[in-house]
């Protein structure tokens, strides 16, 4: 009995060994599918700015046209301000600060003063 688990072990050793095999093989295979698809985004993306440059750098050689001249505005009447109008007075901000929230958490035993019955420390004589 004592061979033919050792032959079984081997044997699952095996099938692991191949599908890790495979399973790196695919990998691999995934990451170089994906780097020709970034290699032929990364050239349809240059062609699209090398076109984008080459019509900024003819929209920069055309000169823009003449601005119109700027119209005089006509002169305002001056109104006088009120004499009754008070200064607006800033509304006054009271904080009241939201009331403690306290957890109080009852032990069985426990009396809260802190003292141990055991134990030096006391008082002396």
């Amino acid at each position: 009995m004592q061979k033919f688990n050792v032959t079984l072990v081997a044997a699952l050793v095996a099938v692991a060994a191949v599908f890790g095999a495979i399973a790196v093989t695919r990998t691999t295979h995934l990451g170089t599918a994906a780097r020709k698809t970034n290699d032929t985004a990364f050239v349809a993306r240059t062609k699209q700015l090398t076109a984008f440059a080459a019509k900024l750098r003819q929209e920069l050689k055309a000169k823009p046209p003449a601005l119109p001249p700027v119209p005089k505005p006509a002169p305002v009447a001056a109104t006088p301000a009120p004499a009754a109008a008070p200064a607006a007075q800033a509304p006054r901000i009271v904080y009241h600060r939201p009331p403690p929230i306290v957890h109080v958490i009852h032990h069985h035993g426990d009396d809260g003063s802190g003292e141990s019955d055991g134990g030096g420390g006391g008082g002396g004589d």
